[in-house]
């Protein structure tokens, strides 16, 4: 067996990011860049007033000055002559400061008598005014490629004048379930049979994640059966097994995949739950084999199929971030295989964070995984652990996914 940390390092050798693809740029949110984004503008493109009120030349502003209004500059609608001393310009937020003007007056600083505002404080020389390439100037990187966009970038790349951003294309997955036991959601069940949850979560995740993913028919306990099904992955950026990956007589996925080529890198990880994690290529395309227990299988997911979505989708391929947290309840030692339990969070009086894992941790209980708030990361051997004490813990509102904002 070999590590969690080697596990993710040999699946990361290798992949490589998709290619580029121009998007527009309502569709980019949550996309990754696969060129700098360059600003095609200025941004202001000239000084502009930050608040309303009236544009002076600083020199003839001081507290209790006089000054004749000479017209009005809203937004969009620049004042087209020139201030000169003693005047001023009615000036709002976003208005472009006219020429002579060097300091803007505060509406609630002023009082209005008839074409004539009277200064209650001293205009200070560039006070209030947004200066021509403040955010940022025509041709400047405004984003860096390699970044997943969210809201905020998008909102920058809008205003840099892009209605079109060129992204790395989604990776496509192919999700394969196997077993004569598997029925799908609403399907009549065969007696001893089980309903397919494993292809609708990792669906599900490698939709958020940023991928596409394309749900294979349910294969049977059959090589020729695996196989064939395993043939439309063709075309895909990585084919998704769940059960059937070790080597027990009812585990075909290896058998039936080697008969069309794969070939196997490994397929057992010093980890619990998951073990009997394989991977491979089919040709040029990765075989990820998670197991068929659904605890597993989505752990699996979370620790290695995320990462390589990320690398495929244009980014670095960390593994999903951990955060500290204290122990509510203790740990007995653990033995040779990284475990990651699924715990409940909660805070402490001081707003510090709080891990209880639940006292069954059994690999097919999906309930328990719904209704967690993290995995508590335990490395092998680890000693017992008593109420209070730090761990780490990645948490599973977004391990590892774009925040989106």
């Amino acid at each position: 067996m070999i590590s969690v940390a080697e596990a993710r390092a040999r699946i990361l050798d290798g992949l490589n990011p998709t290619g580029p693809e121009t998007v527009a740029l309502a569709e980019a949110h949550g996309r990754v860049t696969a060129r700098p984004v360059i600003a095609r503008l200025t941004q202001p493109p000239a000084d502009v007033s930050a608040m309303d009120g009236y544009a002076v030349p600083s020199a003839d502003a001081p507290a209790g000055a006089a000054l004749r209004v000479i017209g009005s500059a809203p937004a969009g609608r620049p004042f087209a002559g020139r201030v000169g001393p003693g005047e001023a310009v009615r000036i709002f937020t976003g208005s472009v400061v006219p020429e002579g003007a060097d300091a803007v007056a505060l509406q609630e600083d002023t009082s209005r008598e008839d074409d004539r505002v009277i200064l209650r404080e001293s205009a200070i020389t560039g006070r209030h005014i947004r200066r021509a390439g403040q955010d940022f100037r025509a041709g400047e990187q405004v984003i860096a490629q390699g970044r997943r966009l969210t809201a905020r970038d998008l909102g920058l790349a809008a205003a840099a004048n892009h209605p079109w951003l060129t992204v790395h294309r989604r990776p496509r997955v192919a999700i394969l379930a196997t077993g004569d036991e598997i029925a799908l959601p609403g399907e009549p069940i065969p007696p001893g049979g089980i309903v397919s949850s494993n292809t609708h979560a990792l669906a599900a995740l490698v939709r958020a994640a940023g991928g596409e993913a394309l749900v294979l028919p349910v294969a049977r306990d059959d090589r020729a059966a695996i196989a064939a099904v395993a043939d439309w992955a063709a075309g895909a950026d990585m084919l998704l097994t769940s059960g059937g990956a070790s080597v027990g007589e009812h585990d075909l996925v290896q058998a039936a995949l080697a008969e069309r080529g794969l070939a196997v890198d490994f397929w057992r990880i010093a980890m619990r739950p998951g073990k009997p994690l394989m991977f491979g290529r089919l040709g040029a395309v990765p075989v990820l084999g998670l197991p068929g227990n659904p605890v597993s299988a989505m752990v699996g997911a979370i620790l290695f199929l995320l990462p390589a979505l990320g690398r495929m989708s244009g980014l670095s391929g960390d593994p999903p971030p951990a955060t500290p947290a204290r122990l509510g309840a203790p740990l007995r030692a653990n033995d040779h295989r990284a475990d990651f339990l699924r715990a409940r969070l909660g805070r402490d009086s001081d707003g510090g964070l709080v891990a209880t894992a639940f006292e069954r941790q059994d690999s097919a209980m999906l309930r328990v995984l719904a209704e967690a708030d993290a995995l508590i990361l335990r490395a092998p051997h680890a000693p017992a652990l008593e109420a209070g004490a730090m761990v780490e813990v990645i948490r599973l509102d977004t391990p590892g996914l774009p925040a989106g904002c």
